[in-house]
C-alpha cells in the first residue's frame, strides 16, 4: 500500500471510531498523554524509549513519536504500558 491509501485507511478507521464512539486509545493505538502543572507527565500506550537526557526524553508512540524537552527530566518509573516523567517541562512536540 501507498502513502495516500494508508492514511485513507487511517481516516475511515478514525471516523468509524468517532461514529461508534469506541474509545481511541484501544481501537486506534493512540498513546494517552496525562500532564499535571509543568512538573508531572504520564504516559501510557507506547513502544519504547528512543532517547532519555535530562534535557530531552524521546518517546516511541504506535503512531508518532512524542518528544519531552525541560530541565532535570527523569523517568521515576516505566512498566510496558505507562511511565512517569518528572521535572521541569516545557515542550511536548509530536512527531
Amino acid at each position: 500500500m501507498n502513502k495516500k491509501n494508508l492514511k485513507l485507511k487511517d481516516n475511515i478507521k478514525s471516523q468509524m471510531v468517532e461514529c461508534l464512539q469506541l474509545p481511541k486509545d484501544l481501537v486506534l493505538g493512540a498513546s494517552i498523554i496525562t500532564v499535571t502543572g509543568n512538573q508531572d507527565i504520564y504516559i501510557e500506550n507506547y513502544k519504547g524509549i528512543i532517547e532519555y537526557t535530562s534535557d530531552t526524553i524521546l518517546i516511541q508512540g504506535k503512531k508518532c513519536q512524542i518528544c519531552i524537552e525541560g530541565m532535570n527530566l527523569s523517568i521515576d518509573y516505566y512498566t510496558d504500558e505507562d511511565m512517569k516523567i518528572s521535572g521541569k517541562v516545557e515542550h511536548i512536540h509530536y512527531i
